[in-house]
């Protein structure tokens, strides 16, 4: 008995455009021809098709399926190379699951950096913007770093100042929050040394890195604020 490609397809539960495809990528075979002119599918074919539907199902693409030819999955190097990309996807979904459980729990943006969760409590969305910048910019222990400092109930008053300072602050107090920021710059640049220049830890390039870097920074901060920086920085320059 012969079946027409609609038929096959009904058979094996899929449609004709993927028995079609299956054809056109090489890992089903093409049947014989009646003299009409119309495909005639066998059971073998049916038998291949239900196979390749199997294999697809357990996690093998249509490359894999293809290179192995007619083994159908029989060697222990299939099998080996299925489990582990099977482990390594219940890995990614353990992370994942874990990740979310993170941003639920403290109210964190779904689309934020995970590793920040922890730390979501009062962060405006400037500075969720800028978090997202350094996470694709710096590798994974300068972001613990970053992470670490955000979550010490350390003395923050000069950081503090810094956040409340406003867009029309006088010299006098820039200068003044400038001159304590230095202090706390310089504190973190002791116990991280890469914070004094992060464009060395870069994930791309060093230029990339202070691209990005650089102009998160600058969106996050008002005028006085960024003045005050750049007075802090000079400060610290003057005492090394």
């Amino acid at each position: 008995m012969a079946w027409s490609t609609r038929e096959l397809a009904e058979l094996a539960g899929t449609t004709v455009k993927t028995v079609r495809h299956y054809h056109r990528i090489g890992v089903l075979e093409l049947p014989d021809r009646a003299p009409n002119g119309y495909k005639q599918y066998r059971v073998s074919h049916l038998v291949r098709l239900l196979r390749i539907k199997r294999l697809t199902d357990i996690g093998l693409s249509l490359t894999q399926i293809r290179a192995m030819g007619g083994s159908d999955g029989d060697s222990d190097d299939t099998f080996g190379t299925l489990d582990a990309e099977l482990a390594a996807t219940v890995e990614r979904l353990r992370r994942i699951r874990e990740e979310l459980a993170v941003l639920r729990e403290h109210g964190a943006p779904l689309d934020s950096p995970a590793r920040f969760g922890s730390v979501a409590d009062g962060l405006s969305e400037s500075d969720w913007a800028m978090l997202t910048v350094f996470s694709g910019s710096l590798p994974d222990h300068a972001l613990d770093d970053l992470r670490q400092l955000m979550a010490e109930p350390t003395d923050r008053g000069a950081d503090e100042e810094f956040d409340r300072l406003t867009e029309d602050a006088d010299d006098a107090t820039i200068e003044a929050i400038a001159s304590r920021l230095a202090e706390s710059i310089q504190r973190s640049h002791a116990r991280f040394p890469w914070m004094a220049d992060p464009g060395s830890v870069g994930t791309r390039s060093r230029r990339f890195a202070e691209a990005a870097i650089g102009s998160a920074v600058v969106e996050r901060l008002n005028a006085a604020q960024l003045k005050a920086l750049v007075l802090a920085h000079a400060h610290l320059q003057a005492r090394n």
